[in-house]
């Protein structure tokens, strides 16, 4: 009896310590879910962080930099349209270009800004036309200022085009090389609606 006792005893305190045992295991389990379900959610949150702001490039801060003065160069030529111009369609062509490239040129600043980068200072059109696609010359520019009527109407979309070619030029170069993918989107947009301008552009020319 006494034997069968001690035994049940036993038996009784190995189960009592096994069920401390599991619940002990299933708490350690839990917590260390608990844990490694916010250590793998911290280093995700924070990496996606600097991921969102600067998953950049070279090209991307090539693209950006160039294509601030070159924008702020049509930007220019488009301000003389409304008092030089005298087609309607040359006017309204000028108003769409700067409607859309201005937008453009505070979103690449904000970017260059972003990355740490200098944006491109004011007036820096003229030093830049060296080494750019399609930026007019200061004489180029001093001769628009000049023209007017139908003069000012064929020599704007002459240089436009021009203008508008080194633009597209310097978009595909984004589009191949380049890893921000707000950059990229940019550069296809710039490639669509620049192209189709030149077309407009060649039209009314040989409309003339």
């Amino acid at each position: 009896m006494k034997k069968n006792l001690i035994r049940r005893t036993a038996l009784v305190a190995a189960a009592g310590a096994a069920s401390l045992v599991l619940a002990a295991c299933g708490s350690d389990d839990d917590t260390s879910a608990g844990h490694n379900g916010q250590a793998t959610k911290s280093p995700t949150a924070s990496a996606s962080a600097p991921a969102a702001q600067g998953q950049h490039n070279a090209a991307d801060i090539a693209f950006a930099k160039g294509m601030i003065p070159h924008h702020r160069q049509a930007v220019q030529m488009a301000d003389l349209a409304p008092s030089r111009a005298e087609s309607a369609e040359v006017k309204k062509l000028a108003d769409e270009i700067k409607k859309a490239q201005d937008p453009e040129i505070k979103t690449l600043s904000g970017w260059l800004t972003s990355w740490g980068e200098q944006v491109p200072a004011e007036g820096a059109t003229g030093h830049s036309a060296h080494g750019m696609a399609g930026m007019m010359t200061p004489e180029e520019m001093d001769n628009l200022k000049k023209a007017s009527g139908k003069a000012f109407d064929t020599a704007f979309m002459q240089l436009m085009i021009k203008h508008h070619e080194g633009a597209v030029a310097m978009a595909k170069t984004e589009k191949a090389d380049g890893s921000f993918p707000d950059a990229k989107t940019m550069a296809d947009a710039i490639i669509t609606s620049q192209t189709a301008e030149i077309t407009r552009m060649n039209d009314l020319l040989g409309k003339s």
